[in-house]
């Protein structure tokens, strides 16, 4: 071979081996970031080119899917009962992409998740259409229903929890959205996502989960635990000497009471009647890094996924002797979601024991096979079955001596715990309360549910008129009955 053509050959070579390089570049090392492009259309088509499977919430779908006709988006998502369930399900948008279940799942929904390859090889075999997988929720279809009822026009959350398990039974937030209103791509679709987008009480905002709101008095509980399970009360019964008025650690200002009787309360009519001063006294008595511990045990301070992340509760770390003592009363900077007062409220109603929160049962193949069953699985013991017991024994106080009473579901063999709260907020607290209930109901054979409530604004209620007792405990009451009946 000349010289010339040796340097041709040499260098078609070389490019036959760039090109070589590239393609494998391009097919391995970058695949995954070039399918999940957003630019990537490919992948949208593909996604909606056949039936999505379903979420399903006792035994029904709570999703289903719709021929379009479309020559591109062959089928667009439906949801029944959309604007109950979205805190659920998220949403599945040809236009804006999916979140929460129907993100996390998408691989099972869509059919596409490496678990289901055999359905898929399958299929191609068989002829058989391509489908998605089912997510199988723990959801109790009653619960949510009563949650969602009972929030009504009012903005706010509900979640409630079965403390033996951890397994989810209602997750409501109030305004809500139909995810069916945009999961196409046309200009309807647009015109219902910008008007969610633009809407100033922010529909789209999951408030179970995502949102921090102060506790107000119902985080008195995790206080009262960590006066029991520190020593610093021994008998709920006994005196705890706190004096009235009772001055704020650091600070020239006393602690205001908003109930009669504070003065030496004993810590189970302290919880009664939500005495300010006792809790504020005993937080301070604990400590700050004591009641850290305690609210870290329950859940506090850091994110929890179910699988849905949901956001930190929050107990600051690094507040002075001030700050710990108002925050000992659900005031200063703590700020909590309502799925963690509903930990709180399952760990004290389990004895003790707090269940990891989670709200997928199943993941389940087109032809129904099992993909993934989930456990229960305990997270943590922030008191002992004693301390939890009395804590119980306190809680069941407030709904038949104190603040709570609207909460009894007045059902033969249920004994029903709960908390009351009207957390102040605002620049100098003047804007409306938060009004709080957190609860759970108990029979011979353990308890079946816990719930917290938050009615954050209630706009045919005066602001004298807000409280945990009158606007959020009836809902957790009904939360409850409805969980109690379906079981029965």
């Amino acid at each position: 071979m000349n010289k010339p053509l040796r340097r041709v050959a040499i260098f078609c070579g070389l490019l036959v081996l760039a090109l070589l390089i590239r393609d494998n570049w391009l097919q391995y090392v970058r695949a995954e970031e070039l399918n999940t492009h957003p630019k990537n259309k490919r992948v949208t088509i593909e996604r909606y080119a056949h039936e999505r499977g379903n979420i399903i919430v006792d035994g029904k779908p709570i999703t289903g899917s719709v021929d379009t006709k479309d020559p591109y988006y062959a089928f667009k998502r439906t949801y029944t009962d959309g604007p109950m369930w979205a805190p659920v399900t998220g949403y599945a948008s040809q236009a804006f992409g999916a979140t929460q279940i129907e993100s996390i799942e998408d691989g099972i929904l869509t059919g596409n998740d490496d678990r289901l390859f055999f359905d898929r090889t399958l299929s191609m075999f068989t002829g058989e259409k391509k489908t998605g997988g089912d997510v199988i929720t723990t959801l109790n279809g009653a619960a949510q229903r009563a949650a969602y009822e009972g929030l009504g026009d009012k903005k706010g959350a509900v979640a409630a929890i079965d403390p033996q398990t951890g397994k989810i039974l209602a997750l409501a937030s109030t305004p809500s959205y139909d995810p069916s209103s945009f999961a196409g791509y046309h200009d309807k679709d647009s015109k219902a996502w910008n008007d969610l987008e633009e809407d100033p009480d922010k529909p789209k905002l999951n408030r179970a989960l995502r949102e921090i709101y102060p506790p107000g008095s119902v985080f008195k509980v995790v206080t009262a635990a960590a006066a029991l399970e520190n020593g610093k009360v021994t008998d709920i019964d006994a005196a705890t000497e706190t004096p009235e008025p009772y001055k704020i650690p650091l600070s020239t200002k006393n602690m205001k009471n908003h109930a009669s009787g504070c003065k030496d309360a004993s810590l189970k009519r302290a919880l009664e009647v939500s005495c300010n001063s006792v809790f504020a006294k005993l937080g301070d008595e604990v400590g700050r890094d004591k009641m850290v511990e305690m609210a870290e045990k329950f859940g506090f301070n850091k994110e929890q996924f179910i699988p849905v992340r949901a956001v930190s509760s929050v107990y600051d770390k690094n507040m002075d002797r001030g700050g710990n003592a108002l925050s000992s009363i659900g005031q200063f900077n703590t700020a909590t979601t309502p799925l963690q007062m509903a930990m709180v409220a399952a760990g004290i109603a389990n004895d003790g024991k707090l269940m990891k929160p989670y709200m997928i049962d199943q993941l389940r193949a087109p032809n129904v096979d099992i993909v993934t069953q989930n456990e229960p699985e305990e997270l943590s013991r922030p008191v002992s079955a004693e301390n939890a017991q009395l804590l119980q024994a306190m809680m069941e106080s407030v709904v038949t001596n104190g603040t709570g009473s609207k909460a009894d579901v007045n059902m033969p063999g249920v004994r029903v715990g709960g908390k009351t709260g009207t957390a102040q907020h605002g620049e100098k607290n003047k804007a409306r309360p938060y009004a709080w209930f957190i609860s759970y109901a108990k029979t011979d054979s353990g308890s079946p549910v816990a719930v917290a409530v938050i009615v954050e604004d209630d706009a045919g209620t005066d602001r004298e008129d807000i409280s945990g007792g009158g606007l959020a405990a009836p809902i957790a009451r009904d939360v409850m009955k409805a969980v109690l009946k379906s079981r029965s």
